[in-house]
């Protein structure tokens, strides 16, 4: 058998390096389970772009990885960081996530208030008008 197609090795690889992903099987990179596994450390948010399209492009499947690794924001597609709950999930797991959301998300104060609680320093990715709010900054 064709250990890039064999779900537990491909599970010990992407274990170790989320990157593996990138050998494994078409079948596997389409695994939820799988590609969860790769991405759960903050260093291997970038290995989402190795998961099928569909995957990607899947909201409810996007959410759950953004609720064991924010960073992954990067990596998600242009309407995906505009979608509001797509966001909030990701700053409430990391605040510095509010970098990677879409300007109008930058500037909504439920997102912005996630992010700044989560991490305060999460304020600098903010719109100016809301690095200026005190409701915000306290």
């Amino acid at each position: 058998e064709n250990p890039r197609a064999d779900k537990d090795v491909v599970r010990e690889a992407v274990k170790k390096d989320g990157a593996a992903l990138e050998w494994a099987s078409k079948e596997l990179q389409s695994d939820e389970d799988i590609v969860l596994e790769a991405v759960k450390k903050k260093h291997n948010a970038s290995s989402i772009q190795f998961a099928s399209k569909e995957l990607q492009e899947k909201k409810c499947f996007i959410v759950k990885a953004l609720q064991q690794n924010g960073r992954l924001l990067q990596w998600v597609t242009m309407e995906l960081r505009a979608d509001k709950h797509v966001v909030k999930e990701a700053v409430k797991k990391d605040g510095t996530a509010l970098t990677w959301a879409s300007e109008d998300l930058r500037a909504d104060s439920e997102v912005v208030a996630a992010a700044v609680t989560q991490v305060g320093y999460a304020l600098q990715f903010a719109s100016a008008e809301l690095r200026a709010d005190k409701d915000i900054v306290l």
